[in-house]
């Protein structure tokens, strides 16, 4: 299981999520950029800047629950240490 974190080009928002697929997750997301009903669609939220595993769903989604309770300024720090550069992760060429 993998809780994850997008933003879009001008890091205005982050999105927060778990799946058990992130490629797939990360295709879907892509796929419904447009949407306009949808959170990362409305604002363009489709590149992947942080991501961790866990063992299992319970504490995937737990984990998940706790990040989005935090301020916007400790997800950015969450994100600058794992990927100090912000840099878009492509998981087929991450060595992170």
């Amino acid at each position: 299981m993998y809780v994850y974190i997008l933003t879009n080009i001008g890091r205005t928002v982050l999105y927060i999520g778990v799946t058990n697929d992130l490629t797939r997750r990360l295709y879907e997301h892509s796929t419904g950029r447009g949407d306009a009903s949808k959170f990362t669609g409305r604002y363009q939220a489709d590149l992947l800047v942080y991501f961790e595993q866990l063992p299992d769903a319970a504490q995937a989604i737990a984990r998940e629950k706790v990040m989005k309770g935090w301020s916007r300024a400790k997800k950015d720090a969450l994100v600058a240490a794992f990927n100090p550069e912000w840099k878009p992760i492509a998981l087929e060429t991450w060595d992170g």
